[in-house]
């Protein structure tokens, strides 16, 4: 029998550490042959390179695209998104698969989906029909037009994709592998390795502490330093413990790492650690513990609604996103960033929401990829 040639696209450590489970399924099936390319961010270490977590997890990469211009601005996004349509091009001409899978709204996706589209290879796509904030919901969406196979984490996100044209028999609503990740694991972080990672004061984290996770903004370049700011004095000034990430690689980023670099220089503050990633299981493990998530970051959304951590969602990064009731929206206001993370510590725990998992999401998706009549030629359904 010959085996159906999947090819799984993985631009950054969070998106792994999103798809492993999928990869995992889609590696043991006898009617697949699995490839991984990676691109972009994920090959970067300062993002935290995904190559060494994918040879210890047994996985072999087929190949690596270098695509990531340097600026952190709308121009090296732009053009970042130019060089890898010509080069996931290459990677995919060369390697010939049946279905080219992506993930997600970033820019690198965007390309790999183009690629793939003019070379007639089928694409699936997961996590389409979302709504957001920022260039973000725009490029989802087009990617859900070059997608011929689609995999919404949730019921009016299956909705969506159908009203844009899409063939409903090529919709599933198969919920989210994210959760599934956090729902078929006791993870456990290690305090040790993260007082070894980044900088800043020793972190108990025994006691309570916050996280704080807030990237930059697309459509808001120029102001992404003083968002930034707003939350940093605003944690500062609570004086609990905190850990805080770094951007990830997208317009605005240095705008964000200055503000960071700036408020580290001026504050000096002894409560606070700064880090720049975490391996997957790690991550979900401190989330865990958190008391509280500050910033943008879909994780506040997502993984802490089944976590029930309560977050504070800062911004319009995650604008429209279907969420549970442990979040507290605010605006880049300081005074209501103190206010909203103080009402959700005393608050502390919310029960678990399942509006994103089903069981079985992983299986489901590498059955599905494995099995269904595969096409090329779209067409608009009314």
């Amino acid at each position: 029998m010959k085996k159906r040639k999947v090819c799984f696209v993985i631009t950054s450590k969070i998106h792994y550490g999103r798809s492993k489970l999928i990869l995992t399924e889609l590696k043991k099936r006898s009617d697949v042959e699995l490839m991984i390319v990676v691109a972009a961010s994920a090959l970067l270490e300062m993002y935290g390179n995904v190559l060494e977590d994918l040879a210890r997890d047994g996985f072999t990469v087929n190949d690596k695209i270098v695509m990531t211009l340097e600026g952190g601005n709308t121009v090296a996004m732009a053009k970042t998104a130019g060089v890898g349509i010509m080069e996931f091009t290459t990677a995919f001409d060369n390697l010939q698969p049946d279905v080219v899978v992506v993930r997600g709204d970033r820019y690198e996706v965007l390309s790999a989906a183009v690629a793939a589209a003019y070379l007639n290879i089928p694409v699936a796509h997961i996590e389409g029909g979302d709504i957001s904030g920022t260039i973000d919901e725009s490029v989802r969406h087009a990617v859900t037009k070059l997608a011929h196979i689609h995999f919404p984490t949730n019921k009016l996100s299956q909705g969506r994709i159908i009203r844009m044209g899409e063939n409903p028999k090529y919709v599933f609503d198969v919920g989210s592998s994210d959760i599934e990740f956090v729902a078929k694991n006791r993870f456990r972080v290690s305090e040790t390795l993260i007082n070894q990672l980044g900088v800043g004061d020793v972190m108990d984290i025994d006691k309570q502490f916050l996280l704080v996770m807030q990237h930059p903004v697309t459509s808001e370049v120029g102001k992404n330093r003083v968002h930034i700011e707003a939350t940093l004095y605003a944690v500062h000034e609570l004086g609990i413990p905190a850990i805080c990430f770094w951007p990830n690689a997208d317009a605005g980023t240095d705008e964000v790492s200055k503000g960071i670099r700036v408020f580290r220089e001026i504050e000096k503050p002894h409560h606070l650690r700064f880090l720049k990633y975490l391996p997957p299981e790690q991550f979900i493990g401190l989330l865990k513990r958190a008391a509280c998530l500050i910033g943008n970051s879909s994780a506040g959304i997502k993984e802490c609604s089944y976590l029930g951590v309560p977050a504070v969602n800062i911004g319009t990064r995650q604008h429209g996103r279907m969420r549970a009731e442990n979040i507290i929206d605010v605006d880049y206001n300081k005074p209501a960033i103190k206010q909203a993370i103080k009402k959700q510590l005393k608050h502390g725990p919310y029960p678990s929401s399942d509006i994103y998992y089903k069981k079985g999401t992983s299986r489901l998706i590498a059955k599905i990829l494995a099995t269904i009549k595969l096409y090329s030629q779209k067409s608009f359904v009314d």
